[in-house]
């Protein structure tokens, strides 16, 4: 039986037009409990992550996170990059270029608004983890750290978990036509 691995993983993000740059863990020494450290607790309050997950994948080969950004503030928050011990990241999104539907670098990081969500899912925006250096495989726990535009910082952990979802490949060279199928490789 294969024991699980612990991928740490950490997200930092940046609040835009928010003056502090506080950062700290927002979880113990235990892993999991929140801390009551005055910088946690204002990451707390600037943005949270809802149902955080990883699509397994081997090693070497691109991945995705997914989850639920939440912004329960008074102000936009921008998610400027990612981070993360298991692979270098990039802020990815979905969009039509020349009738196609292709992947690419989100200029100016993601943007949620005031008081509402943004959703990280397959087919949409996502936090590409480019070349992860160990497989993740279904049940490994990865840590993350999103950069947010003020320099904050904001942690959470995604479960990796198997999923062939429409077949998207998060290939740079993967292209979608636009009902927003993935084509199949013999029609590219």
């Amino acid at each position: 039986m294969r024991t699980n691995k612990l991928v740490t993983i950490t997200l930092a993000v940046a609040l835009t037009g928010f003056g502090l740059a506080g950062c700290g863990d927002s979880t113990d020494a235990a892993g999991g409990t929140p801390s009551t450290t005055p910088s946690a607790a204002a990451e707390a309050q600037v943005l949270t992550v809802k149902d955080p997950w990883v699509k397994a994948s081997g090693a070497g080969v691109m991945t995705a996170a997914f989850g639920i950004l939440v912004n329960d503030t008074d102000a936009d928050v921008t998610v400027t990059g990612a981070e993360s011990p298991a692979s270098p990241m990039e802020l990815h999104e979905m969009t039509m270029k020349d009738g196609k539907m292709i992947m690419r670098p989100k200029e100016g990081g993601f943007v949620i608004k005031a008081k509402s969500t943004h959703e990280l899912g397959p087919g949409g925006d996502h936090l590409m983890l480019m070349k992860p250096a160990a497989a993740i495989e279904a049940g490994d726990e990865v840590s993350f750290s999103l950069k947010l535009s003020g320099g904050r910082t904001v942690d959470f952990k995604a479960i990796a978990k198997p999923f062939a979802g429409a077949g998207e490949s998060y290939d740079p060279s993967m292209q979608m036509p636009p009902s927003g199928m993935p084509m199949s490789p013999m029609a590219r």
